[in-house]
């Protein structure tokens, strides 16, 4: 697809995936509930019982690591019949808090990319989730010397996007957005009439992923690896 970035002034950065490891964390804990559990369900089940939860909950706890903790809690009591043991759920606890103590691990080639565009774009960071764990894990990073803003929504959704880059002051044709769901990064972006670049990560949560069909007519820039990114904004 043909592609011109060269009104672009602004760019932001989904976090979770795009700038670091994260999901892959999210499947190893479910392993690990599922293996906690295994006594009451089989693990498919204890798997699609913890996600009706999760998605149940998500207007309560919003995105993140300790509404997902609170979730697996639930789903445990529910799983069991409300017999599961104190043991059991503190080490649903622990698991949680290991996750959110985890190294931030940053995706190959983000820095060398961010180090390169910070002198000729305004970068932002916009991200959805628990804002202490995402500041925490910006923090650990490295990378808030990169950033001239940081944004952490409850949301992304149309009116998200619409609402912050009013607040910010950022013309929608000026802006591009880069990140690793279609569903949250992508897809809203392109209905507001911006632009958006998908870099598609290895693992997706099921709440996340979109139909072909949705992939399909939506037009957007599809890279292997943020590298890429450089050569469509002049660094080749």
């Amino acid at each position: 697809m043909e592609v011109d970035f060269s009104d672009i002034k602004v760019i932001a950065f989904d976090a979770d995936d795009t700038l670091w490891v994260n999901e892959t964390h999210f499947r190893k804990t479910e392993e690990r509930f599922a293996e906690l559990l295994e006594g009451y369900e089989t693990k498919n089940k204890i798997d699609q019982e913890l996600f009706k939860m999760e998605i149940k909950n998500l207007e309560t706890y919003g995105y993140g690591i300790k509404g997902f903790m609170l979730s697996m809690i639930e789903s445990a009591i529910d799983l069991s019949n409300k017999s599961v043991s104190l043991e059991v759920i503190s080490e649903i606890l622990d698991l949680g808090k290991q996750m959110i103590l985890q190294p931030v691990e940053l995706l190959d080639g983000v820095e060398e990319v961010l180090e390169k565009l910070q002198s000729n774009y305004r970068l932002i960071v916009l991200t959805k989730g628990d804002l202490l764990d995402q500041e925490r894990k910006l923090d650990k990073s490295g990378l808030s010397k990169y950033f001239q803003h940081v944004e952490v929504l409850s949301d992304k959704k149309e009116a998200n996007y619409i609402k912050l880059l009013s607040h910010l002051e950022i013309d929608i044709n000026e802006f591009l957005m880069v990140g690793n769901s279609l569903k949250s990064d992508v897809i809203p972006i392109l209905k507001i009439g911006a632009r958006a670049v998908h870099i598609p990560f290895h693992t997706t949560w099921v709440h996340e992923q979109v139909s072909q069909e949705e992939e399909r007519i939506n037009n957007h820039l599809k890279l292997n690896s943020v590298r890429d990114i450089l050569k469509y904004l002049e660094y080749s």
